[in-house]
C-alpha cells in the first residue's frame, strides 16, 4: 500500500522547487504518493492533483482577497482528503498565507509538516516565526541568511538546503560561457520575461513591448527578441502581446532562453534569481493594481530589494522598478546604461558570478526530508 504525502504548491514557483526534490525523494521511497495542489510539470511526475495551480494561485491583495472563499472551501477539502487518506507527512511550499493555516489544521491531525520556503516573515509579519516553532515539524530554508533568522526567534528545527534553481540548473550553471559586451554590440539578444501570472503579464506587457520599440529606435546594432511563456497564463494575452517578438520558449525551456541571452527584462519574481544564476544582466519590474500599492504602502513596512538576486548579493546589480517607475522610459534607460556601458556591464556579470556560491545548503532536500519522514512524531511538541 503506498504512503500517502500531502504536497502543496500553489504558485509555478512552488511548483519548480517541488521538481528538484520530488523524483529523487520517490526513488528513495518508492510507496510514496503525492497528492494536493501542482502543476502540469508534477502531474508529469505522477502527482495526484486536487487542484491545479492555474486555479490556486493569485496576483496582489486585491485578487487574494476576491478568492478567500475558495481557500477556505480548499482548506476543509484538503483536510478531509488527508483524514482519508490516514496521511501522516505533508509538504508545504511557500504560499504562506494558505499553508501557515493548513499547517495549523494539519497539526490538530497528528500530520507532520515539513515546510518548504520559509516564508518572508524577515521581510514583514515576524511574528509568523512563532507559529511555524508551533505547528512545523521541520523548516527549510533556501537563502543563506534564514537559518540564523529564524533559529534567533525560536525555530528549532531548521535546515538549510541548496536554493532550488541552483540544484535544478546545476549543470547548465556549470557550463554558462563567457558573453563579452562586445557581442551585445554585434547582435543584441534581448529575454522578456513577463511573468506567471495572468495579471502580471497584463500589467508588464504594454511597458515592454514599448520598451522593445525604443530600443528597436535608437539602437543600430540587430536586435532579437525572446520571450519565455509560462502555460499557466491564458493564451489570449499572449496573442496580444505577441509583436515584435521574434522567438518564444516554453517555461520548461527556460534554461535555453537564459544560455541565449545577453540582457533580460523580466517580471520579479524566482525567475529573477534565475538570471542571476545564468549571469544574465536584468531589469527587473513590478507593477499591480492602484488598490494593491495603496495596501502595501500602508500596511507594510518593506524596504528591502523585490529581486531575489539583489537580496543575496546584498547589493543593487538589477536596477528594480516599482509600479509607476516602471515604465517603458525607465526601462529603456537602464537597458541602454547595460549596453552602452562596458564598465557596468562587467560590474554586473562579476557579481552574479558569486550567487552559485552563496546558495549552497546542508544537504540536499530529498536526503534531508527523509531523514524527518522518519523521524518519530511524538519528537514534536
Amino acid at each position: 500500500m503506498s504512503e500517502q504525502c500531502l504536497l502543496i504548491a500553489g504558485e509555478k514557483s512552488g511548483e519548480e522547487h517541488a521538481l528538484s526534490f520530488v523524483s529523487e525523494l520517490k526513488r528513495l521511497k518508492p510507496d510514496l504518493h503525492f497528492f494536493g495542489v501542482g502543476g502540469d510539470e508534477l502531474a508529469s511526475k505522477g502527482m495526484e492533483l486536487c487542484y491545479h495551480l492555474k486555479d490556486f494561485s493569485s496576483f496582489g491583495f486585491s485578487e487574494v482577497v476576491s478568492k478567500i472563499p475558495f481557500y477556505f472551501k480548499a482548506l476543509k477539502h484538503l483536510e478531509n482528503e488527508v483524514k482519508k487518506r490516514k496521511c501522516k507527512v505533508a509538504i508545504l511550499i511557500d504560499f504562506q498565507d494558505f499553508n501557515l493555516r493548513l499547517a495549523k489544521r494539519l497539526k490538530k491531525n497528528g500530520v507532520k509538516v515539513l515546510y518548504y520556503v520559509a516564508p518572508q516573515a524577515w521581510a514583514w509579519k515576524a511574528g509568523r516565526a512563532q507559529a511555524l516553532e508551533q505547528t512545523v515539524h521541520t523548516l527549510f530554508s533556501i537563502l543563506p541568511f534564514e537559518k540564523k533568522w529564524f533559529s534567533d526567534r525560536g525555530v528549532k528545527k531548521i535546515v538549510s538546503v541548496p536554493h532550488p534553481l541552483s540544484l535544478r540548473y546545476k549543470d547548465e550553471v556549470a557550463k554558462v560561457g563567457e558573453k563579452p559586451h562586445e557581442l551585445l554590440h554585434q547582435s543584441l539578444k534581448l529575454l522578456i520575461l513577463p511573468g506567471s501570472r495572468n495579471d502580471e503579464v497584463r500589467y508588464l506587457m504594454p511597458a515592454f513591448e514599448q520598451t522593445i520599440a525604443n530600443l528597436r529606435r535608437v539602437i543600430k546594432t540587430p536586435i532579437e527578441v525572446a520571450m519565455v511563456r509560462s502555460s499557466n497564463v491564458k493564451t489570449e494575452l499572449w496573442e496580444m502581446y505577441s509583436c515584435g517578438i521574434d522567438l518564444v520558449w516554453n517555461n520548461e525551456d527556460l534554461d535555453k532562453a537564459l544560455s541565449w541571452a545577453h540582457l533580460s527584462l523580466a517580471a520579479s519574481g524566482t525567475v529573477t534569481l534565475a538570471t542571476g544564476l545564468f549571469q544574465v544582466p536584468t531589469v527587473v519590474c513590478y507593477q499591480g493594481s492602484l488598490l494593491n500599492q495603496y495596501i502595501f504602502e500602508t500596511f507594510v513596512r518593506y524596504d528591502k530589494p523585490i529581486s531575489l538576486t539583489n537580496l543575496i548579493l546584498e547589493t543593487q546589480v538589477f536596477p528594480e522598478f516599482i509600479q509607476e517607475r516602471a515604465s517603458a522610459f525607465n526601462m529603456t534607460s537602464a537597458l541602454l546604461n547595460l549596453f552602452n556601458d562596458k564598465q557596468e556591464y562587467d560590474r554586473v556579470k562579476m557579481e552574479l558570478s558569486k550567487l552559485p556560491g552563496l546558495l549552497a545548503g546542508e544537504s540536499e532536500p530529498a536526503q534531508l526530508m527523509l531523514k524527518a519522514f522518519e523521524e518519530k512524531n511524538e519528537a514534536f511538541t
